[in-house]
């Protein structure tokens, strides 16, 4: 335990400043109707968010801005110490019309935590680095974690240049060049894996585990695998009136029992979720029997055993339905993304952080995908997961109750710490 270590008058976060500046970024985007969040990609929202962090950055907090090629956003603290920084933040963009706190509140954490070491005048060993990566979210140009995956070398700019908005046409190279980037550069942003001493995340759980115990955080073990498929049902298109029962070969009916079948898989591995979360039926006209449908599967798990359980029960799904209703079904992976467990020194040093702040050592594993899994390809890293109530997330109803956030952010001031005495 390093919890000695540390100053022996416990430095505290300003609640006031951090609720401050969670309260104006959140009326950035902020879409009037439904209360929710409009800052995806490339759209105004993203656009107000990145000038109004600049401006805090600069002007508030004092650091020195850059813009890397990805237009990922960072802000310096300490530069000229020799070693080598530790890095943290999280994503302010959001799916359309998503929550305030989902990456927002990683990246206002962070804010806070370097405000509150720089006005106690906090000698650190680390120079600091905050984060707001770029495109984090799902969105129109059909990639997510996108400043993180460029920054780790899972994209490159072969792979950028070949992507756009599936709305508008725009290239992605184009909304990058908008946003501050340098699309032309954009393999230049890449990391070494010597260039960061450590990684921290905070993000809220998007689901109910911490709701349910009325527990406040808990320290990311692992980042869920995730596994995807297009699965393409093809029956026979018919005359919907003329065409009797036992000639019918309906590809909607056929799907429809596989995504019930498909669900049941849960049933089996109580460790996995999986999901059916998009499909398209051709012809698609209300005359007219369903020929072809296409649909996606989304499955997750952080234990591969799972995972091959789960995909052999598919395959006997899939099989099983062919024979019965007399249809072809096709299947094509097209995301086979692996489980990042997350760094046990940082777990280690937040577990210190829990007790120091008399909050109980709870751990568990992320369901959903972050930044973080990006990162730990560079170095070490983890992440901080506070309440979300009611388990709600990517939607208006997000909500994390002032009382986690306050709590969260002093643990993650007192993770920093501990790491920057722990690692060299």
């Amino acid at each position: 335990m390093l919890i000695e270590k540390l100053p022996k008058t416990k430095i505290l976060i300003n609640k006031k400043r951090l609720m401050k500046h969670f309260a104006e970024l959140s009326q950035i985007g902020l879409n009037h109707t439904t209360g929710g969040i409009d800052r995806q990609l490339g759209s105004i929202g993203d656009k107000n968010a990145r000038i109004w962090l600049k401006r805090i950055w600069k002007n508030e907090m004092h650091l020195n801005i850059y813009i890397d090629p990805i237009a990922n956003l960072w802000g310096s603290y300490s530069r000229h110490l020799e070693n080598k920084p530790i890095v943290f933040g999280s994503h302010h963009d959001s799916v359309a019309d998503g929550g305030k706190y989902d990456g927002a509140m990683g990246v206002i954490i962070a804010m806070e935590v370097i405000q509150t070491i720089k006005e106690n005048h906090i000698i650190m060993r680390h120079p600091l680095e905050i984060v707001s990566f770029t495109g984090e979210e799902p969105n129109s140009y059909l990639v997510s974690t996108l400043g993180s995956k460029v920054l780790c070398g899972r994209l490159n700019k072969d792979d950028i240049f070949k992507l756009s908005d599936k709305n508008t046409g725009q290239l992605l190279s184009k909304t990058i060049d908008l946003l501050g980037g340098n699309s032309q550069k954009i393999d230049s942003a890449r990391l070494d894996k010597k260039l960061m001493t450590a990684f921290l995340e905070f993000h809220i759980e998007q689901g109910r585990c911490l709701f349910n115990q009325q527990q406040s955080v808990a320290a990311v073990t692992c980042i869920t695998g995730i596994y995807r498929e297009i699965i393409t049902v093809i029956g026979e298109a018919n005359h919907a009136g003329t065409t009797h029962l036992e000639n019918r070969k309906d590809a909607l009916c056929a799907a429809a029992q596989l995504c019930l079948d498909i669900e049941n898989i849960m049933n089996e591995c109580s460790h996995l979720a999986i999901t059916v979360g998009k499909l398209k039926v051709k012809p698609g006209a209300a005359s007219v029997i369903p020929g072809r449908v296409i649909l996606t599967i989304d499955m997750r798990t952080v234990y591969p055993a799972e995972k091959e359980k789960a995909l052999v029960l598919l395959q006997k799904i899939v099989t099983k339905i062919s024979q019965v209703r007399g249809v072809r079904i096709e299947r094509k992976i097209n995301l086979d993304q692996l489980e990042m467990p997350m760094d046990s020194n940082v777990i280690n040093a937040m577990a210190d952080a829990f007790v120091k702040n008399e909050q109980p050592v709870i751990k568990m594993v992320s369901m959903a995908g972050h930044d973080a899994a990006n990162m730990a390809r560079l170095t070490k890293a983890g992440m901080l997961f506070a309440q979300s109530v009611d388990g709600y997330s990517h939607c208006p109803r997000e909500y994390t109750a002032p009382k986690d956030i306050v709590i969260a952010a002093q643990v993650y001031l007192d993770t920093l710490l501990i790491l920057d005495k722990e690692l060299e």
